[in-house]
């Protein structure tokens, strides 16, 4: 029998930073029922999926900046999210800022949590790839502040066995990098979910920005064909505090073709039953690791005459 999981891929819209989280867990549960309502086992939610998108103000007041932070899964204001998915029998991944204590110290993490029918944290995983910059930079029409805002991950990239499969999570600028996928896809992964809040506009590179959403589907595509898996990318989308976000929220297959993706730039959820199963067709051919993959030659140099020794 198939192994097929129905996932809704839960799309937001702007989140404004005069927001209450009350009010958006209103947003995300009315997500839950809809998904419910088409017959979906799991939700994925974006990055960041409870507030604005902080990291594009500069902030000098440390109470401020954690006022964005959760310091506590569930807390007060989650508490309803976990309540409504366990009564519905719907898993969930949210991706929120985290605050909490390592060493004796307060650390903060760009988290995403993989959450299971009966509402218990199964997984979690902190942004490993953190773009942006450290200090204040004026000429920006918009600042990317998560090098100073967040630790880098010490959780790495893992999976884990549940909805019936192997699941990974990854968040925004991760999926850039080609050793994401990889790092999971050698774990046996079968889909990976991806929440990111990307706007159109990149300051340092300008000639980059109508090339956003081409970029964003170019690297999950391939991510997903390369590894012989599922990905699951779901954006917060629209114009969110003046700064336009670039949407594109989409189910990909292990094939790489996109099977389902939203068309607008508010709350949407984009559907697909995924058969976890179709994954083999990939990791047993085309990018059977175990028999096809050499990572012991990557490192080598053929010497050619006449060519230039490398740097």
């Amino acid at each position: 029998m198939a192994r097929v999981i129905t996932v809704g891929a839960a799309q937001l819209g702007p989140i404004a930073r005069s927001d209450s989280r009350a009010r958006v867990v209103e947003r995300l549960i009315a997500h839950l029922r809809e998904a419910k309502r088409m017959g979906c086992d799991l939700v994925v939610f974006p990055e960041l999926a409870l507030t604005t998108f902080f990291p594009r103000w500069y902030m000098t007041d440390q109470a401020e900046i954690d006022s964005f932070f959760e310091r506590e899964m569930p807390g007060p204001e989650t508490q309803p999210l976990f309540d409504e998915a366990r009564l519905l029998r719907l898993g969930f991944s949210l991706g929120y800022a985290e605050l909490t204590e390592q060493d004796g110290r307060p650390a903060r993490f760009n988290t995403s949590i993989l959450v299971d029918r009966d509402g218990r944290i199964i997984g979690k995983y902190r942004k490993v790839h953190l773009p942006g910059h450290r200090e204040h930079e004026p000429w920006r029409r918009f600042q990317h502040l998560e090098k100073r805002y967040f630790d880098v991950s010490d959780t790495g990239f893992r999976v884990w066995r549940a909805f019936d499969g192997i699941l990974g999570m990854c968040i925004c600028n991760d999926r850039r990098w080609p050793e994401t996928y990889r790092v999971m896809g050698l774990q046996g992964a079968e889909m990976i979910l991806l929440g990111y809040n990307t706007p159109v506009h990149n300051p340092p590179a300008p000639d980059h920005d109508n090339l956003s959403l081409f970029h964003n589907q170019l690297v999950m595509q391939a991510g997903a064909y390369q590894n012989g898996c599922w990905v699951v990318g779901v954006a917060k989308a629209g114009d969110e505090e003046n700064v336009p976000m670039i949407g594109g929220t989409q189910i990909i297959a292990p094939s790489g073709m996109t099977v389902a993706a939203t068309r607008g730039d508010g709350d949407e959820l984009a559907v697909a039953a995924c058969d976890l199963d179709a994954c083999a067709s990939y990791k047993t051919t085309t990018f059977n690791f175990a028999v096809h993959r050499m990572p012991q030659h990557y490192g080598l140099i053929t010497e050619r005459k006449g060519a230039e020794p490398p740097p």
